[in-house]
């Protein structure tokens, strides 16, 4: 298990971009995208894979990423594929690589094997052990059952990742539509159940929430509406297959600039009430708001969430005179 710490990044919108489509890999490192995964699994035709992993190492190493987010999703466990994936990439490009996404995660195992090989791979190339992270990618029943073990299976991982299409065919949902609620289900949300278990297993250990993919790229408002139902719970960003999906992404996942503002002001009034010139009060009201303690914990996500984003305030807290 990797003993690195590392500090989460924002994941607004995650890309997903075939490893084995030089023009499409270009093209993403100009979008105003959070993160980019390279992807060597359901993109690539099992023809193309061997090309792909190629392909990814010079786009890694010769690319202009700015600061967006590196990753390569890799195949999962069950294929011949995975190792040689992670080899390849990792010794080739492990410099410039940020995180290693492995799909259809059903135990704590796979994530250990993968934990383990990278740590052999980092000691062998001269990389420094546990820089790179893991993403877990839950699609089907026994990995959600699972996802609590999952979560803590490896100091490495960053992110928990909801597939829906997968896990909609593992459970037979009566859908073809991805995200959409299947016909005939009119009592509420057929996903609920899926992602608040994903969310506490990721918050249980400070972890990461993605969101899985909405396949009707040209439908911009159904993407809103089911990113708007993640990003209400908590979420932390989803995947967008499609430029015109990214812009709705970074706005849905970021908090309004009015409530960055105010949880920006919150902490500030938090901090100066309780301070010596404030009269060391553990509570206050700011404007008709009563804060305290919880308040300022409320605070922190709303403003990690904007700061990450490279939200700007427009409002400065004075303390109250007299």
């Amino acid at each position: 298990m990797a003993a690195t710490s590392r500090s989460l990044r924002s994941r607004r919108s995650c890309m997903a971009v075939p490893g084995s489509n030089p023009r499409f890999i270009e093209k993403a490192q100009g979008l105003p995208v959070d993160q980019v995964f390279l992807d060597l699994e359901d993109a690539c035709a099992p023809l193309a894979k061997e090309g792909a992993r190629h392909t990814i190492v010079d786009a890694l190493n010769n690319g202009d990423w700015g600061n967006r987010i590196r990753t390569v999703r890799v195949n999962d466990w069950t294929t011949h594929w995975t190792y040689r994936d992670v080899v390849t990439v990792v010794e080739g490009a492990g410099a410039n690589l940020d995180c290693i996404m492995l799909p259809k995660v059903q135990d704590a195992s796979q994530i250990k094997a993968l934990d383990l090989l990278l740590t052999q791979i980092e000691k062998t190339v001269g990389l420094e052990v546990g820089r790179i992270g893991i993403e877990a990618q839950i699609e089907n029943a026994r990995g959600l059952v699972n996802v609590d073990e999952i979560a803590a299976a490896s100091d490495r991982i960053e992110t928990i990742i909801f597939g829906p299409a997968d896990f909609m065919a593992s459970i037979n949902m009566k859908s073809l539509v991805v995200g959409e609620q299947p016909p005939g289900y009119d009592t509420g949300d057929a996903y609920h159940y899926i992602l608040m278990r994903i969310l506490m297993a990721a918050r249980m250990h400070d972890l990461q929430a993605i969101d899985g993919p909405y396949l009707q790229i040209k439908d911009t408002d159904g993407f809103r509406r089911v990113a708007g139902r993640s990003a209400a719970l908590g979420y932390d960003g989803k995947w967008v297959l499609h430029p015109g999906q990214i812009d709705a992404a970074n706005e849905v996942y970021a908090p309004s600039q009015s409530d960055y503002d105010h949880a920006e002001m919150i902490l500030d009034a938090y901090d100066w009430c309780t301070s010596e010139a404030g009269g060391k009060k553990g509570a206050a009201m700011l404007g008709d708001e009563m804060i305290d303690e919880a308040s300022r914990k409320m605070a922190l996500v709303i403003s990690a969430k904007g700061r990450a984003a490279g939200m700007e305030r427009t409002t400065k807290f004075e303390p109250p005179q007299g």
